[in-house]
């Protein structure tokens, strides 16, 4: 029999778990956590409420995993239609804005669509990096006002530092038609990439993948110190020592790579380039439950601390006491670009004010929770040093047979089923080999 061993219990871990029992092998699921889940655990605090470690639901188009997931909760899920809206400058925009700038300054309109002509007239440029392709996908004031402003916000950089490799479905590239529509009559269509998505009816968005935990039974509180890859071997902080004859690890890279006895400088050097974002979780709840009508809002204002929230109860009641409601404001930061300098709790306070500002909350609002947390790998920024660095760290890790997997292991925007995918595919490798 060979050791297996999965580093990472949250989508990706579970992936490789589930395939792996299927094939009847055995396994050892190692976390560094306290809760299973990885970016998919849910914390459950005192007096009913629940939040999960970023807003995540279930929108996968795959009838396997539907079914999969369905199966994990006895088919008790929510089904939820999205609705998207953005702040910016004291206007509710519903979500995509360049669709539906009815409302906002007149003069401001009529830019964004002299704009929007102008770039559709010239000839197509050459497109270096996400800003340029901004500004042809929307014109220079709509692009400037709104994604470019929040590109800082949430990827911590300018639009210029980044490719446009991630975008896929995320930018809504519009007709003229839908432009001048949507400036002149609030009613559009809806066109953002997720129209509805499941959610468990309880437990939070980890109790999808529970019942691979129950499988797995992962060992928590595991921190890896170092990957001896020579020998095969795994050493814990808590001196615990493991031996492998293969390793499926879905921990971000510039954890994983530098703890690895032996690695090169062009290697550390390589991950050290890889950027991400570092996200403060900032939960509130309050005593009615009638905050907003969106599932989630992005703020453009360069001077809110909010980039973006959500609002769990709204996936399902029963993330909050009866007849609350709930807020999770995301407020980013980098290592890279932009350091996480102050105590997450410090930023409790600004958030509310925020919220205050914005009119979500009412002075006669009571806030009956409020809690921080940080999490420290939330996206990837793909910056121009991503591509680049990338490839030599994977290089290495596929010359020592170590399977990474998970949106962190392959560095990419994998959503939660994707993320699964990797998993299972990283232990179909392993299968391979035996």
């Amino acid at each position: 029999m060979s050791d297996i061993v999965i580093i990472g219990s949250g989508m990706a871990g579970c992936g490789a778990s589930n395939r792996f029992h299927q094939e009847g092998l055995e396994y050892v699921m190692y976390d560094r956590g306290e809760l299973p889940g990885g970016h998919t655990k849910t914390f459950q605090f005192d007096g009913g409420w629940t939040f999960d470690d970023g807003p995540h639901v279930s929108y996968t188009k795959d009838p396997r995993l539907q079914q999969m997931f369905a199966d994990n909760i006895g088919g008790d899920f929510n089904t939820v239609d999205t609705y998207v809206n953005n702040y910016w400058q004291g206007h509710w925009i519903k979500h995509p804005a360049q669709i539906n700038l009815h409302g906002l300054p007149t003069d401001l309109v009529v830019r964004c669509i002299e704009d929007f002509v102008g770039a559709a007239g010239e000839p197509e440029p050459k497109i270096d990096n996400y800003e340029d392709w901004l500004r042809l996908a929307f014109g220079n004031t709509f692009a400037e006002t709104f994604p470019i402003t929040y590109a800082r916000k949430v990827h911590t950089t300018e639009a210029r530092n980044l490719t446009t490799d991630w975008l896929g479905p995320r930018l809504y590239r519009p007709s003229l038609g839908e432009v001048l529509r949507g400036a002149l009559t609030p009613s559009t269509h809806d066109v953002h990439y997720i129209s509805e998505f499941r959610y468990p009816n309880s437990g939070g968005f980890v109790s999808f993948i529970r019942p691979f935990h129950e499988r797995a039974k992962p060992q928590m509180n595991h921190k890896v110190e170092t990957i001896n890859a020579k020998e095969r071997t795994i050493t814990f902080e808590s001196g615990k020592r493991v031996r492998y004859d293969h390793l499926v690890s879905s921990m971000p890279l510039p954890e994983l790579v530098p703890r690895i006895e032996g690695t090169p400088k062009d290697v550390l050097d390589a991950v050290d380039r890889l950027a991400a974002s570092t996200i403060v979780m900032v939960n509130i709840g309050v005593n009615r439950p009638d905050i907003s009508d969106a599932t989630w809002t992005y703020f453009y204002d360069e001077d809110f601390s909010i980039t973006r929230l959500s609002h769990p109860h709204r996936m399902s009641p029963s993330t909050v006491p009866p007849g609350c409601g709930s807020i999770q404001a995301e407020v980013y930061f980098s290592k890279k670009y932009k350091p996480l300098t102050v105590p997450p709790h410090s930023l409790i306070e600004p958030v509310l004010a925020d919220l205050h500002r914005c009119g979500m909350l009412r002075e006669d609002d009571e806030v009956r929770f409020a809690s921080a947390h940080v999490s420290d790998y939330a996206y990837v920024i793909w910056d121009h040093d991503r591509g680049p660095a990338l490839d030599i760290v994977h290089g290495y890790l596929d010359e020592l047979r170590i399977r990474y997997c998970g949106r962190f292991g392959n560095w990419d925007y994998a959503w939660t089923d994707e993320a699964f995918l990797s998993g299972e595919a990283a232990a179909e490798e392993v299968i391979e080999d035996l």
